[in-house]
């Protein structure tokens, strides 16, 4: 728990990223990570594998951006690195051990961004949805995006802001669902407007399980989006048994494509 508050103290981040609660929610997952390693590696692997996918038969490796960055454990930034000319990471809080990997390269470079398009509407600052992406994203130097177990994430922090305040803009807490499935679409949308090719991983419901294997719960991450069919997908056991009830776990199903276009 100190040590836990000491990273929130100390981790560079804007301050409406702390305003609205995005460095507390990178501390416990870099928290949950460190407890659940064992349970979180395949998964992890699974993940940089679909990046190293992507990255194989590129004709042109210019320049790469991750979006959703993190913690960079489930992104081979190295890999990336020596790939390509340039590698963006942009996430909205960069996490202390994601600077010090990036620094071991000179040809990487950190971009602060709000990725789901609300922190306008979520301080105050106007009404409506602002940008999905980055220009980055755009440039025609761009070849490869990566939006690296992000699409799922993306509302969870506004739809529960909404729930709290009850309005929102021209949201009301009974649209929550509406809201949270409007950030989802937004993102798809903006990933399938690139030229450049699109790696997306994303979980994509999450269930409460026994130690029977009984599926006492599911819940649809992605409320009621479909990417479309995925060529490669695996559980990700999110938390074993202990971590958030002694004899139930929560594992995500997750979706992945080194190079994704909408069905």
């Amino acid at each position: 728990m100190l040590l836990d508050l000491l990273h929130w103290l100390v981790l560079p981040a804007p301050l409406g990223a702390r305003r609205l609660g995005y460095v507390g929610d990178s501390v416990r997952l870099a928290s949950r990570a460190r407890r659940c390693r064992a349970a979180w590696a395949p998964h992890l692997a699974a993940a940089r594998d679909t990046v190293r996918a992507a990255m194989a038969d590129l004709p042109r490796r210019d320049t790469a951006v991750v979006l959703g960055s993190g913690g960079l454990d489930d992104v081979p930034v190295d890999d990336l690195a020596a790939a390509f000319r340039r590698v963006v990471l942009v996430d909205v809080v960069h996490p202390w051990r994601a600077r010090l990997r990036a620094r071991r390269h000179r040809n990487v470079t950190r971009l602060t961004f709000d990725l789901s398009g609300t922190d306008g509407l979520l301080l105050g600052r106007g009404d409506g949805l602002g940008p999905a992406l980055p220009p980055v994203c755009a440039e025609a130097g761009t070849d490869l995006v990566v939006s690296a177990n992000l699409l799922s994430q993306l509302p969870i922090l506004p739809v529960a802001r909404l729930e709290a305040a009850g309005r929102l803009g021209p949201w009301e807490a009974g649209e929550a669902d509406a809201f949270g499935r409007r950030i989802v679409t937004a993102h798809l949308a903006a990933l399938a407007g690139l030229s450049a090719r699109i790696c997306l991983v994303t979980d994509r419901d999450e269930t409460e399980e026994d130690r029977d294997g009984w599926v006492l719960e599911r819940l649809d991450l992605l409320y009621g989006v479909d990417p479309g069919p995925a060529p490669r997908s695996w559980n990700w056991v999110l938390a074993p048994f202990g971590e958030v009830s002694r004899d139930r776990r929560l594992v995500h199903r997750v979706t992945a494509w080194p190079d994704w276009r909408p069905a």
